[in-house]
Formats: structure tokens, C-alpha cells, sequence
């Protein structure tokens, strides 16, 4: 009975593994991608996303984050204005004390003229670039890049640093990311 259940285990756990496909941006940009961890983005109990931490073979380390490259991959699950995102971009941005006012509008803009409208199944992927900044595509399609390390930095630590307002999605995140 118990070496079923574990062969039972196993095999749950495999097809687990193997429900999750790599995006495409990720297969492209990062050497031997791995899912670090995952999780849904939850605003009073409405699912706004799914996101995906995706690391190479460095992981992810919370205390040197611009030591390599990874990925977060948004899949929403409601229509948002592309103006929208990147207006609750900068204000999480702007919680953290990450940038100057004068910096924040520069950001907005470049996010403005780069996030399009989502829709349910719509997919955004950023990466972050050490030292260089961040790319973004739309369902696997370039949408651009902003080639600016500060904003790399502020943009990923709304789900990546420790004083994000969304904690538990930060924990889900980095699961397994080191």
C-alpha cells in the first residue's frame, strides 16, 4: 500500500511538472530555464494573474538580484488597460522608495507607450538584464526594452522585495528559486 501511494506521488508529481511549458521569451533569453515558483495576484478576491518566476542556472538570489538573469511571466485573467498597469507599476515603485519623481515620470512614460491592453489568456513577460535593464514581450513577441538598470531593479522588486504588498505571491515566487 505505501509503495503505491508513493508510486502514485511520483507520477502526480511528473505530470505536474509537466503541465507547466517554458514561454518561449524565456527559452530565448535564459540558458537551462527552471520554474522557480508560482502564483495567482489577487486584488479583493479577484484574480488579476497567474505569475512564474523562471531562473537559469544561478537561481535567484533575494540578496543579489542583479547577479543573473530571470523571468517573470504575467498571465492575466481580465482585461487591463496597458495605461493602468503601468500607472499601479510606478505607484508599487514608488511604495518601495525606489527611484525619484523625476525618474517615476520618465518610467511612466516608457510603460505607457510599451504595455498594450490584456485580455484573459494575455501573456507579458519580463526580463531582467544585470547590469542593462529589462525586455518585455507580448505572447512571446518583442514589445520592447528599456535600457535602464535602475528601473530593471524597481520594476521586479514589486514582486520580488521583501516589502512587497504582495507577500504571499513574493513567497510563491521564490519557492524554490535559489
Amino acid at each position: 500500500m505505501t509503495r503505491t501511494i508513493a508510486a502514485l506521488l511520483v507520477l502526480l508529481c511528473a505530470v505536474t511538472a509537466q503541465a507547466v511549458s517554458i514561454p518561449a521569451p524565456v527559452l530565448n533569453e535564459i540558458g537551462n530555464a527552471r520554474l522557480a515558483g508560482q502564483g495567482s495576484y489577487r486584488w479583493f478576491g479577484l484574480k488579476i494573474y497567474d505569475a512564474q518566476l523562471w531562473v537559469g542556472d544561478r537561481g535567484y538570489r533575494s540578496d543579489a538580484p542583479e547577479s543573473s538573469k530571470f523571468a517573470l511571466n504575467l498571465t492575466y485573467a481580465r482585461d487591463l488597460y496597458g495605461k493602468r498597469i503601468a500607472h499601479s507599476s510606478i505607484d508599487e515603485i514608488s511604495k518601495l522608495g525606489f527611484g525619484t519623481g523625476e525618474q517615476h515620470e520618465v518610467w511612466l512614460k516608457r510603460m505607457e507607450a510599451m504595455f498594450p491592453d490584456v485580455h484573459e489568456g494575455t501573456q507579458i513577460s519580463g526580463v531582467y538584464l544585470p547590469g542593462q535593464g529589462a525586455r518585455f514581450y507580448l505572447n512571446g513577441n518583442l514589445l520592447g526594452e528599456i535600457a535602464d538598470e535602475e528601473f530593471a531593479r524597481a520594476f521586479f522588486a514589486i514582486w520580488l522585495d521583501p516589502r512587497t504588498s504582495a507577500s504571499s505571491l513574493r513567497n510563491s515566487l521564490l519557492s524554490s528559486a535559489q
